[in-house]
């Protein structure tokens, strides 16, 4: 990943990013894809929990909640 490469744990609340890929293999990948978070797609970060972790991630008209550690493997584009 180079320095310059947002990741999708790094919105803030009410932020928007498009996700330009995965660094992510196996199935924790496949079930990411399975959920909508494919190239292009727009997300938007709703809501941190009080600890920050999980968040809360608007996905195609869907409300998921990403562990960290899952969504700082996602890209978004620049």
């Amino acid at each position: 990943m180079n320095e310059t490469a947002r990741t999708l744990s790094s919105l803030e609340e009410g932020a928007k990013g498009r996700v330009s890929g995965m660094l992510i293999e196996g199935s924790m990948r496949r079930r990411l894809q399975d959920i909508g978070l494919v190239e292009g797609t727009p997300v938007i970060c709703l809501k941190k929990s009080p600890s920050g972790d999980p968040v809360a991630y608007l996905i195609r008209g869907a409300v998921i909640a990403l562990r960290g550690q899952d969504s700082s493997r996602v890209l978004l584009e620049n």
